[in-house]
C-alpha cells in the first residue's frame, strides 16, 4: 500500500527505520475517519433498515384498522430500505477511496520514499474528493435531520405515556388521562381519513409498554447516532483531504512535483 520505490531503503536503514518511515505515511486522520465511517454506516443503515420494519409492525397493529390506511406508508417504507442498500453499497467504496487518497497525499506531503512525487493530476483528484465530500457532507444533514423526527416523534409517545402512568396512579378516574393521545396523523405517518389514527389514556400506555415499542425507540437512537458518526466522519474527511491539498499546492509553487 506504500510507495516504495527503492526496496534497497529498507535494507539500508534496517527494519526500525523501515518501519518508523511506514508508520510516518499511515494518514491517521483518514484512517480514524474511515473507522468512523464504517461504523456510523453499519448503525444508520442496519438499525436504520429494522426499524422501518418495526414502524410497520406498530403503526399496522395499533394505529390503523384498514389496509388502505397504510399501503403509502409501506410503500415508503420498502423504498427507503432498498435506498438504504444502495447508500451501504456507495458509501462502503467511497469510503475505500477516501482512505486510498488519503495514504496518497500523506505520502506526497511527507516525501517519505525518495522520488515519490505529487503530480498535477494528484492534486486535482485530491480537489475532487474535497469537492465531492463536501457536497456528501451537507446533504447527510439533511439526512442526520431527517432521521430526528422518528425520535423526535417516539420520545414524545413515551413522555405522554409516563404523563398518564401518573394521572393513573395519583386520580382513579379514567377521564382525568382519557383525554391525553397521540395522533400519528400529525407526523404524517396515516393519512387523516385513517381510523383511528391516534391511541389515547390507557390504550397508549399499554402501547408504550410493549416490546414492539421499545425495540422501534431504541433502533431508531442507534440509527440517529449512527448518522451523527458519518457525518462527524465526513467532516473530519474534509479537514484531512483539505489540509494535504493545501499543502500539496504549496509544494507545487516551491517547484516540488
Amino acid at each position: 500500500m506504500f510507495p516504495v520505490r527503492q526496496p534497497w531503503l529498507c535494507k539500508a536503514l534496517g527494519c526500525y527505520d523501515c518501519c518508523i518511515r511506514c508508520i510516518g505515511a499511515v494518514p491517521y486522520p483518514s484512517l480514524v475517519a474511515t473507522l468512523l465511517f464504517y461504523a456510523g454506516m453499519a448503525l444508520f443503515c442496519g438499525c436504520g433498515h429494522e426499524a422501518l420494519s418495526q414502524t410497520e409492525v406498530l403503526v399496522e397493529t395499533y394505529f390503523a384498522r384498514n389496509v388502505q390506511d397504510f399501503v403509502v406508508m409501506a410503500s415508503f417504507i420498502k423504498y427507503f430500505q432498498f435506498v438504504i442498500y444502495g447508500l451501504a453499497s456507495f458509501f462502503f467504496l467511497y469510503g475505500i477511496l477516501l482512505l486510498a487518497e488519503g495514504f496518497y497525499t500523506t505520502s506526497a506531503v511527507k516525501q517519505t520514499f525518495g522520488e515519490f512525487r505529487s503530480t498535477h493530476c494528484g492534486r486535482c483528484l485530491s480537489l475532487t474528493f474535497i469537492i465531492v465530500t463536501y457536497i456528501l457532507a451537507f446533504i447527510w444533514l439533511a439526512v442526520f435531520a431527517f432521521t430526528a423526527i422518528p425520535v423526535f416523534f417516539l420520545f414524545n409517545m413515551e413522555q405522554t405515556c409516563h404523563n398518564i402512568n401518573i394521572l393513573a396512579e395519583t386520580t382513579p378516574s379514567i377521564n382525568q388521562h382519557g383525554w391525553i393521545c397521540m395522533d400519528a396523523r400529525q407526523y404524517g405517518l396515516l393519512p387523516w381519513n385513517a381510523m383511528p389514527g391516534k391511541a389515547c389514556g390507557m390504550t397508549l400506555a399499554s402501547i408504550c409498554k410493549t416490546s414492539e415499542f421499545h425495540v422501534t425507540y431504541d433502533l431508531y437512537i442507534a440509527a440517529f447516532a449512527g448518522a451523527g458518526i458519518t457525518l462527524l466522519a465526513l467532516f473530519l474527511y474534509l479537514a484531512a483531504t483539505t489540509y494535504n491539498y493545501a499543502v500539496l499546492r504549496f509544494l507545487g509553487r516551491k517547484g516540488v512535483r
